[in-house]
């Protein structure tokens, strides 16, 4: 299995960016898929997430309004589009896969909420926010 998360890279303040997470070897249309981030100095958190069908989505306060997460199981591809960045948006950004112990199977709906529920991380891309 592998995540290759790419589209980071230096951005200035009010800027937008956008990331992807190209999975391979999993069933993706099986998975949910996080957008976790890294800051100097601070725990990872998540910020991102949506359901294996890509119905339900979650954004932290801290993005809501600003980043959208969207999921194209066609093309294995999860996105992160990222505007009006700001200083504090900068961090290493990692992809992550959930299958919830199979829960699509079920057709119930799912979002990993916690680092332990996700099965599969990508390598992380350096976001910089700066002029």
């Amino acid at each position: 299995v592998q995540l290759q998360a790419s589209g980071g890279g230096l951005v200035q303040p009010g800027g937008s960016v956008s990331l992807s997470c190209v999975a391979s070897g999993l069933s993706f249309s099986s998975y949910s898929m996080g957008w976790w981030r890294q800051a100097p100095g601070k725990d990872r958190e998540l910020i991102a997430g949506i359901s294996w069908s890509g119905e339900s989505t979650y954004h932290a306060d801290s993005v809501k309004g600003r980043f959208t997460i969207s999921k194209n199981n066609a093309k294995n591809t999860v996105y992160l589009q990222m505007s009006n960045l700001r200083r504090e948006d900068t961090a290493v950004y990692y992809c992550a896969a959930a299958d919830g112990g199979g829960i699509a199977k079920t057709g119930r709906e799912y979002l990993g909420w916690r680092e332990d529920e996700y099965d599969y991380w990508g390598q992380g891309t350096l976001v910089t926010v700066s002029s």
